[in-house]
């Protein structure tokens, strides 16, 4: 299974093409919906957020909200593409309109500079367009393919942000069920799991960044639960899940570093305080054993592959690049110092960034189940998780 994205963030709209993936998967057309919505929520988010109401258009692929083993096309429209036609037409030459919108003064931070260095260009726009975080919607449309096929075989996963600028969330206020996870953070404009007084202090830090003219960063937490065992590889190193998540999770507009579990914990404590101690735990009903672990600091990867304990994937997202009172730059034409471009933006986005990150987590693991279980249909795929269950003695939750 793979997806490709294509669109700029003000053209007619964004592309996805997802393929390999399986027949029989059930597509609930509100959850997908429900995401994109999702993404474009949070305290600190931009006026273009009032402009778009994001839905995805399935073009092929899906009938009678099944997938069929087609590849899938979907379409998202920009509805803020009308105010940008001229400016982002394919055809013709570019005219006044396109040339009010041309800027030469790179933001630091974004691609803006490294897009000249690479592509020549002569109007930085053309890096600005595809570079956009507004891709992500593309992403998340993906990614809601992925979570239904999750779901039908047994798997779950919820996000929440875990700290903005410098206010961290307790670690003993993140509740131990995915459920009460999902049901804390989708409560609040912050999809934060923290109790009204970190909530106050995280609204009151962006309303301080945006009088100031500056933007926040933050950290976002995964939680995948439960897991299916022996997911991913250790036999070569592009085969490794840690590997593959952190790729897909860093490959996200702004975020910087990624970390599986306590990962950041390892270079401080000693080995017998930082991994998982294996215990056998007592018999179910039917006489089978299972392992427990004394704790989950490995985020449930060993060797690059899944335990069966929680998934637990965090990453950093620094602050957006554009912003309203702009650091130094230069102009690419004359060469002078100049203040940086200015593009309608985001005072924060770490809220939307954990439903992004829900959706590349859940993309790579539904590639890892395919790449297990097989890809061509669901009713396969499930009939070949329980007889591996049963070799494995897990207690047999049969899939449906």
């Amino acid at each position: 299974m793979r997806f490709l994205t294509a669109g700029e963030s003000h053209g007619k709209g964004l592309t996805v093409l997802i393929d390999n993936f399986p027949a029989g998967v059930p597509i609930d057309w509100a959850l997908v919906n429900q995401d994109l919505s999702r993404r474009q929520q949070g305290y600190g988010r931009g006026g273009r957020q009032k402009l778009e109401k994001d839905k995805a258009d399935c073009l092929s692929g899906v009938r009678f909200e099944k997938t069929t083993g087609a590849p899938i096309a979907l379409f998202i429209e920009n509805r803020d593409h009308a105010n940008w036609e001229t400016v982002m037409a394919s055809e013709g030459s570019a005219g006044e309109a396109a040339a009010s919108k041309r800027f030469v003064r790179p933001r630091p931070g974004h691609a803006d500079l490294a897009g000249y260095y690479k592509y020549n260009l002569n109007d930085l726009r053309d890096a600005l367009e595809r570079a956009s975080a507004r891709e992500t919607a593309a992403r998340v449309a993906a990614g809601g393919f992925a979570k239904a096929l999750l779901r039908a075989v047994g798997m779950d996963l919820a996000s929440h942000v875990s700290s903005l600028g410098t206010i961290s969330v307790p670690e003993a206020s993140i509740p131990d069920s995915l459920a009460a996870i999902r049901s804390r953070a989708e409560a609040n404009d912050l999809r934060c799991v923290a109790d009204d007084s970190v909530l106050a202090a995280m609204r009151q830090a962006v309303d301080d960044a945006r009088m100031a003219g500056t933007t926040l960063g933050g950290e976002l937490e995964v939680q995948v639960v439960p897991v299916i065992p022996g997911l991913g590889s250790y036999t070569q190193w592009d085969r490794r899940l840690d590997g593959l998540l952190a790729q897909a999770v860093m490959s996200i507009q702004a975020v910087k570093s990624v970390t599986i579990g306590d990962g950041n914990q390892g270079a401080t404590l000693a080995g017998h305080e930082f991994h998982d101690s294996i215990h056998p735990h007592t018999p179910d009903a039917s006489g089978r054993t299972t392992l427990k672990r004394g704790s989950n600091r490995s985020g449930g990867l060993e060797g690059g592959v899944t335990t069966g304990a929680p998934l637990i994937v965090r990453a950093t997202m620094k602050p957006i690049a554009t912003l309203r009172v702009p650091l130094d730059s230069i102009n690419l034409e004359t060469g002078t110092p100049e203040p940086a471009h200015f593009e309608r933006s985001d005072v924060t986005a770490v809220p939307a960034c954990a439903v992004v990150a829900e959706a590349m987590v859940a993309v790579v693991l539904a590639q890892a189940v395919l790449e297990k279980f097989g890809h061509d249909n669901l009713t396969d795929i499930q009939q070949a998780i329980n007889a591996y269950q049963e070799r494995l003695h897990y207690p047999p939750a049969t899939i449906h």
